[in-house]
């Protein structure tokens, strides 16, 4: 019995967006950004530098570590999910990365100066549960949609992940500000160690509980035996075999392969900012006190900025599936990373807090509608196939690798400079070359090179 378009089905699929969206939103966008920026300042705030023998700066290793996760899934996935495809079974896979992301979110409660590389490598960990889960995830799109309502469950499944991901973070920030009203402490000694900070470093728990919790929603109905891939040999290594087989696929074809190339580029640039946007804003946006001296923008305003992204992220997953059906995917695409053209060169020049949520209103907009309908788009463009999730691996390889550049990038440039301002430079460009390469997409499926 077919699955695909089944009402009570893609809402248990969307369910797992509003859960482990909070690990985007808390831990990589608000929250633990600012928490991190604070223990790693020295008393005159300014940035420590973590490795003395080669000047890594604190923020710069923060984006390495992300760097290291991406890079790890990037080489596994297509061990996974050859796997996965031979037996059919990417729902144990997706349950197993989602726990692993969910404890290694809660661990991060411990984190402290003197334990930064274990933290770190729980930064890593985080990332990779996350973005492990997502490769079987989004390989779900097509078992369980036609390739029609592509578009619209893809953008419905980031709306559940925006709203779901605010509902906690409105909760995480007046554990912050009110920690009394909730009985936590300001600081906590376990095992001989104490701990400050202890508001902040409950929000890490909640989000673990918050997503495994919610999880298992999505775990229920989704179907627990998928299709499965027949012919293969060696199992373990069939992935990436299918993954050289997916590429000559692709080199078969002008449509797929340009749009592939194009998306590498210019989501280097969005998840770049999705991941670092706040480590920017914390050290470059300033505001005018109480006193009416010049400061760095607020904790407060920092975490308003990023939930005015994400309600209005929302409207704009909403807009961009119109734009879509209006234009097509490719043209609505090139629309949205124009925008973010403009975006990343506003924001070199952006200096001021009023400057900031102007700017953070226009990030949403475009975020949103730009990673739904990627995803959808390359859903709509694959063959006929079983092997869903070699073809979703081969994406989230692109998508992986395309971060791990931007945040190797992002972090390289501000250790060369020192200037956070010239990474909105090295995005713009991200941007610029994504779209000339989106305008050479052809609207219709090329099948022999050219």
């Amino acid at each position: 019995m077919s699955m695909k378009n089944d009402p009570k089905v893609i809402r248990a699929w969307t369910f797992y967006d509003w859960a482990n969206s909070v690990y985007s939103l808390t831990i990589t966008s608000a929250v633990f950004p600012i928490f991190y920026a604070a223990i790693t300042k020295s008393e005159e705030g300014e940035d420590l530098v973590l490795n003395s023998s080669i000047g890594i700066p604190a923020q710069s290793l923060y984006s390495y570590a992300l760097s290291a996760g991406f890079l790890i899934v990037a080489l596994i996935a297509p061990m996974l999910s050859g796997i996965a495809d031979s037996r059919g079974n990417k729902l144990a896979f997706l349950k197993g990365f989602c726990y692993v992301g969910a404890l290694a979110c809660a661990g991060l409660a411990f984190f402290s100066l003197d334990g930064i590389w274990w933290g770190l490598g729980l930064v890593a960990l985080a990332c990779i549960g996350f973005s492990g889960s997502l490769v079987f995830y989004d390989a779900f799109l097509v078992d369980i949609a036609s390739k029609d309502q592509h578009d619209k469950v893809s953008a419905r499944g980031y709306t559940m992940g925006y709203i779901g991901s605010v509902i906690l973070l409105v909760v995480n920030l007046l554990m912050v500000m009110q920690p009394d009203a909730f009985g936590l402490p300001k600081e906590v000694t376990l095992f001989g160690t104490t701990y400050g900070g202890v508001p902040a470093r409950f929000t890490f728990i909640t989000v673990g509980l918050w997503w495994a919790g919610f999880a298992q929603i999505a775990f229920r109905r989704l179907p627990k035996r998928t299709p499965t891939a027949d012919g293969r040999d060696g199992v373990l290594w069939s992935g990436y075999r299918e993954l050289r087989k997916v590429w000559r696929q692709l080199m078969a074809t002008v449509r797929l392969k340009r749009y592939l190339l194009a998306f590498f580029v210019f989501n280097m640039g969005i998840q770049t900012v999705m991941y670092l946007a706040v480590i920017f804003a914390e050290q470059e946006i300033k505001q005018v006190d109480a006193t009416g001296a010049i400061v760095p923008i607020a904790s407060e305003s920092l975490i308003i900025s990023i939930l005015l992204i994400q309600l209005v992220a929302a409207l704009g997953a909403a807009l961009f599936v119109r734009l879509s059906a209006r234009f097509g995917n490719i043209r609505a695409l090139a629309i949205g990373v124009a925008v973010w053209v403009g975006i990343c060169t506003a924001a070199y020049f952006t200096r001021w807090t009023h400057e900031f949520y102007i700017l953070a209103s226009c990030v949403g907009l475009v975020m949103g509608g730009c990673q739904a309908l990627a995803r959808s788009t390359y859903a709509k463009f694959l063959p006929a196939t079983n092997d869903t999730a070699s073809y979703f691996s081969f994406y989230d390889v692109s998508y992986y690798l395309g971060t791990v550049l931007g945040t190797v990038i992002f972090g390289v440039v501000f250790q060369l400079t020192g200037d956070l301002r010239n990474t909105a430079i090295a995005l713009c460009s991200f941007f610029i070359v994504g779209l000339l390469l989106l305008l050479r997409v052809p609207r219709e499926e090329v099948s022999s090179v050219q």
